[in-house]
């Protein structure tokens, strides 16, 4: 932009705001290289807080640490003090020039040499609840005709003491009693899908040393904050930093380790580059675990999860699957372990189906499905969460309206059961699609089966906006009414 503008003659202000634990990206030191080197007009507010949605990570984050609000440090300044001070005739000046140059001596040795060697007026660190100071600088500053930069310090959930106390969960708050800052939902007796997957880990990694978690600055969000506990030598949260994190793992892989990258659906997008040449060229077992994939809702547009089974399915060597229920997800993880080669599981936000946890892991056959149900009039083919509402419409059409539907619970993405698919295509050809995902092609026409009607459930070639999950749910077709409905088409039933 501050090209852009200088491009059209235009003398107006580019700002941009960063914070600590987004400056671990590549992107963002590509940004500072370009900029600093072309001296384009640009004020970059850095905001350090020490904080991603977890604590930071990494030795960039050491660098940017507020060392003088170290304890020793503290200390030390403390006791400096008391000796300058206490110098007969001269202590008193001493103490107050010492005091004076502190604020130098914090450009030595806090962030500013790294910023100044991309070419970048540095200012700070500053407090940035100062308010008065803070505005009084940027007055300052914004008549520099340069790259600046200006560090601010904060605090996250700064002015709410339960926010202080606990940021990593206001990070993403549901509803609370303002007064003590207590969640008013309580938590239910289902667990979520992100925990089965946390305690799974642990549960296998106690068996298998062969096993290492990797993360992308969410320990807590992907459920591995007890397996970080447990074998702290074996988790590596690289911070916001996925594309790494993913050749990372591939790195770990090509030593005979068995990497488990977990990563929200909508973040690991930025590593697709890595998981085709670092991951699927090679075809090293690196295992995917894809939280948050499908609609996620209240999180915005930015974060819903309705593209990975697409980009994900069409890399060679790649094996995708989704669980229908938390038994299945488990079975997916040992089947992943299992596999030799490029392998990938996503699973929703939010809770279960409540089935009963088998202690018993089976693997699955990769490429299989089944049928869990069976009927003479629709073929209903579903994946993930989606198979418990084909389910629920099966019951629907059988009660309401005297049809016999046949489910099948696809299982996997790539390799499809084309063989069970096309078996039963040929004998039911009234045929209903549901994934939460955007809508992609199928295997019959493939085989050259073309006697068929088709419905395809899935999200159209749009963004899904802001919303509760179960409202973008219904609002885009994926759930039980949206089969019936479709069902009933095929059937011409008005």
């Amino acid at each position: 932009m501050a090209c852009a503008k200088r491009l059209k003659n235009d003398k107006s202000k580019v700002v941009a705001v960063i914070g600590d634990g987004s400056m671990t990206a590549g992107l963002a030191f590509e940004g500072l290289n370009q900029a600093g080197d072309i001296h384009k007009d640009l004020i970059v507010i850095f905001n350090d807080n020490d904080m991603s949605i977890a604590r930071n990570v990494g030795a960039v984050s050491s660098l940017l640490s507020r060392t003088f609000s170290a304890k020793y440090m503290q200390d030390f300044k403390k006791e400096l003090g008391d000796f300058l001070k206490s110098l007969p005739k001269i202590g008193g000046d001493v103490y107050q020039f010492a005091k004076r140059s502190e604020e130098s001596l914090k450009n030595l040795i806090t962030p500013g040499i790294l910023f100044e060697a991309f070419n970048f007026e540095y200012f700070g660190p500053i407090n940035g609840h100062k308010l008065n100071h803070l505005i009084d600088i940027l007055n300052n500053i914004k008549c520099l005709n340069e790259p600046v930069l200006l560090h601010v310090t904060t605090k996250k959930g700064k002015g709410y003491p339960p926010a202080e106390k606990n940021p990593v969960y206001f990070h993403g708050v549901g509803s609370f009693e303002v007064k003590t800052g207590n969640c008013i939902k309580e938590k239910g007796p289902i667990p979520a899908y992100t925990e089965v997957f946390g305690n799974t880990m642990v549960e296998l990694a106690g068996k298998n040393n062969k096993i290492i978690a990797v993360t992308a600055a969410m320990p807590e969000g992907t459920g591995l904050t007890k397996f970080a506990e447990t074998y702290p030598e074996r988790f590596f949260d690289v911070g916001i930093a996925e594309q790494h994190g993913v050749t990372f793992a591939a790195g770990l892989a090509t030593e005979g380790f068995k990497p488990v990258v977990a990563i929200y659906s909508t973040f690991l997008q930025r590593a697709y580059d890595q998981i085709l040449h670092d991951v699927c060229i090679e075809a090293l077992p690196v295992i995917f675990a894809v939280d948050r994939g499908g609609i996620v809702g209240d999180d915005g547009a930015t974060h819903n999860g309705l593209f990975d089974l697409s980009y994900l399915r069409s890399l060679p060597n790649m094996v995708v699957m989704a669980p229908k229920d938390e038994n299945e997800l488990r079975r997916m993880l040992v089947t992943s372990l299992g596999h030799n080669g490029p392998i990938a599981f996503r699973y929703p936000r939010g809770r279960g189906t409540g089935v009963n946890i088998s202690e018993d892991i089976v693997p699955l056959p990769i490429g299989k499905g089944e049928v869990l149900k069976e009927g003479k009039d629709i073929l209903i083919l579903a994946i993930g969460r989606p198979v418990c509402e084909a389910l629920s419409a099966h019951s629907k059409l059988a009660e309401e309206h005297n049809i016999s539907s046949t489910v099948v619970n696809c299982r996997f993405v790539k390799p499809l059961d084309s063989e069970l698919i096309t078996s039963l295509a040929k004998k039911i050809p009234r045929i209903v699609t549901i994934e939460e995902n955007v809508r992609q092609g199928g295997c019959l026409n493939d085989e050259g089966i073309t006697s068929f009607h088709l419905k395809r459930i899935g999200i159209p070639d749009i963004f899904v906006e802001h919303g509760p999950q179960e409202l973008l749910r219904s609002k885009y077709n994926i759930d039980a009414p949206s089969i019936v409905n479709a069902a009933r088409e095929l059937m011409d039933i008005g």
